[in-house]
């Protein structure tokens, strides 16, 4: 039966708000019922592929439309979408003792063979706990019966999830996409072969980008660090390797993605340009695990645009990377995607530029189209803290790139920021203030006729966390005070009726810290906060602190043991994982930055970080054949 003839499901969408979160049945959505049913259980795969936040959320992800292509393809296995409630729908689900359920045919959780979480902020982790158990998903892994699915989570932040780690039956490390269909394929056999859970467990642990938490045991110090991490099956590896795409013109790309049924977050087309990145910011979490840096080719992206272009109607295609005016064909491709996108009316969006490769005459072809706001992260607002992260800009490169920009007809320009950056004093916050000011004087000193009648600037400044597998995962985290006090500083100096001022909240960011650099005794704290009521706990106005701190204060040493700087020889949470940087290439990045030296990038020479190993890539020493042995 439709789910829609269901009087009670009927009623629900009506006294929801957004009630089209739910409906599903999207332009190109893909609905398989009517085949994939008829097929022997033993012969396909039911996937989940759930985002544990709003749809509108969840839907302006590349990763989800990747997975939900790839899955799909494969005619054996049915992937379809789950996505978080509202706090209306949830409470509505619950009253009617109803499950949380797929978008494409209204199937519960706990029906399919296999759900996926996508993870890529800590904070939706007790939305994760909230969306398992609405969908009749035992939480934890030990406590699941061969009938349940097999949970498997992955993600962007899949480098440390051993908070959350006994939630998950196994953990995918690095690129999804190499590695899916290859789980679906074992999950086949499994079923084929009637294994039960821990036979299944067993045939895929020497997969490499596969990491089973249940066959690892964590043994701590008294004085809360972690010892060591042993392994106790034979099959388990005692380093995990991350799964990497050597070639990324060889995966899929949605050539016909969803279409949401209402406005996203990111309300538009997407082509990925590069993959990685070879800046080494000593911050930036993703610029080192998604190393080596690997691009698409022109031909490829080009192939993507008119597919896209055809079979969705959006108004604006968005070129994304970590760093897309690092895209080494960035020019010729935005030459040859204008002629498409001009005549349509579709504005061409380069998000995650550099102010110091910011090109003139790109900027000038860019601006044909419908122009949006241009987005720099200068980080840091003087040269000493920028050569400290290691951002390897200048002050003259950024002023010029500005002035060109503001030349070619641009009128709002938003700056990131990061407050309580390792050595930072109070003269770098002000340094940010100043930086501002010369952006202003830039336009104020153009003639009238040259530039537009008013300018618009956004400083957001975010507050330092100390991410594993970065150079500054040693560092300490600073405090709530420290944080206000930063804040009120620069929000009491940037007072200009041009400039608007946003900074992100001092506890979730203090949260975000504790959960980033865990470790598995967080999982009492996370369902101690879940139980609490926690949920959608990314949407600031939904974070409630006080749960977060009370649950913390039983642990010994409280949110302070996470925050603390580290010691050189520490046995980190996450020393099992490989993900291709190598630790002593990290504390030589450490080490550095405490003497405010500066790294060059992978387009400049190889500083054996330890992808050399892969071979593949914008990697200098790859060529050179180091094959990570200085590292």
């Amino acid at each position: 039966m439709n789910r829609f003839d269901d009087p009670n499901v009927r009623a629900m969408l009506r006294a929801v708000q957004k009630p089209a979160r739910y409906t599903g049945h999207e332009l190109n959505a893909i609905d398989k019922s009517d085949t994939f049913f008829q097929l022997e259980d033993s012969a396909r795969v039911h996937f989940a592929l759930c985002f544990p936040d709003l749809y509108e959320i969840g839907m302006s992800n590349l990763a989800i439309q990747i997975l939900y292509g790839i899955l799909n393809e494969d005619e054996h296995t049915f992937c379809e979408r789950v996505f978080a409630s509202d706090f209306d729908m949830r409470q509505l689900l619950k009253e009617k003792n109803m499950p949380l359920t797929s978008l494409e045919t209204g199937t519960a959780l706990s029906d399919f063979d296999m759900v996926g979480i996508s993870l890529h902020y800590e904070m939706a982790y007790t939305t994760m706990l909230e969306m398992l158990a609405l969908g009749g998903v035992p939480l934890e892994s030990s406590k699941r019966q061969e009938d349940d699915p097999i949970v498997v989570g992955g993600g962007p932040i899949a480098c440390n999830l051993e908070p959350v780690a006994d939630f998950f039956d196994f953990i995918v490390i690095g690129d999804g996409e190499e590695i899916i269909l290859e789980i679906v394929g074992a999950l086949k056999e499994k079923k084929k072969n009637k294994l039960n859970r821990r036979a299944f467990l067993l045939s895929i642990a020497d997969i490499p980008g596969v990491y089973i938490p249940s066959f690892y045991a964590i043994d701590y110090k008294e004085n809360g660090q972690v010892e060591r991490i042993r392994t106790l099956e034979e099959k388990a590896p005692e380093k995990l390797t991350k799964r990497l795409l050597r070639d990324i013109n060889e995966a899929p790309m949605p050539q016909k993605p969803i279409v949401p049924n209402l406005e996203v977050v990111h309300d538009r087309m997407v082509m990925e340009v590069l993959r990685g990145c070879g800046r080494g910011c000593r911050f930036c979490q993703a610029g080192f695990t998604y190393r080596p840096l690997r691009e698409r080719s022109v031909e490829t992206l080009l192939e993507t645009a008119d597919s896209l272009i055809e079979h969705t109607g959006y108004e604006e295609m968005g070129l994304l990377s970590l760093s897309t005016s690092d895209y080494s064909q960035l020019e010729p491709l935005v030459r040859k995607l204008l002629p498409k996108t001009e005549p349509r009316h579709i504005n061409l969006s380069l998000p995650s530029l550099r102010l110091d490769s910011f090109d003139f005459d790109l900027a000038k072809e860019i601006a044909k189209t419908r122009r949006a706001g241009l987005t720099f992260a200068p980080e840091a607002g003087t040269q000493r803290l920028r050569d400290v992260i290691n951002k390897n800009i200048t002050e003259e490169e950024m002023m010029e790139a500005a002035r060109t920009a503001f030349l070619n007809g641009w009128d709002r320009l938003k700056l990131y920021f990061m407050l309580g950056l390792p050595t930072e004093t109070d003269d770098d916050v002000e340094g940010i203030v100043t930086l501002v000011r010369k952006f202003i004087a830039i336009w104020d000193n153009l003639p009238q006729d040259q530039r537009s009648k008013r300018l618009n600037v956004t400083v957001s400044a975010a507050f330092f966390i100390p991410k594993p597998f970065t150079p500054f995962q040693w560092s300490e985290q600073i405090s709530v005070d420290a944080m206000r006090e930063k804040q009120k500083q620069l929000a009491d100096s940037l007072r200009d009726r041009r400039v608007s001022f946003s900074w992100h909240e001092y506890d979730s960011s203090v949260i975000e810290g504790v959960l980033s650099r865990g470790d598995r005794r967080l999982k009492e704290v996370l369902l101690d906060v879940w139980r609490s009521g926690a949920y959608l706990e990314a949407w600031h106005e939904h974070f409630d602190a006080a749960l977060w701190f009370r649950a913390l204060s039983k642990l010994p040493g409280g949110e302070a043991f996470y925050l603390k700087a580290r010691e050189e020889q520490e046995y980190f949470p996450w020393d099992h994982l490989d993900l291709g940087v190598t630790k002593a290439f990290l504390w030589r990045e450490w080490e550095k930055s405490q003497a405010g030296k500066t790294t060059t990038s992978c387009y400049d020479g190889c500083s054996a970080c330890g992808n050399e190993r892969y071979r593949t890539g914008v990697c200098p020493g790859s060529e050179l054949g180091f094959g990570g042995s200085r590292a």
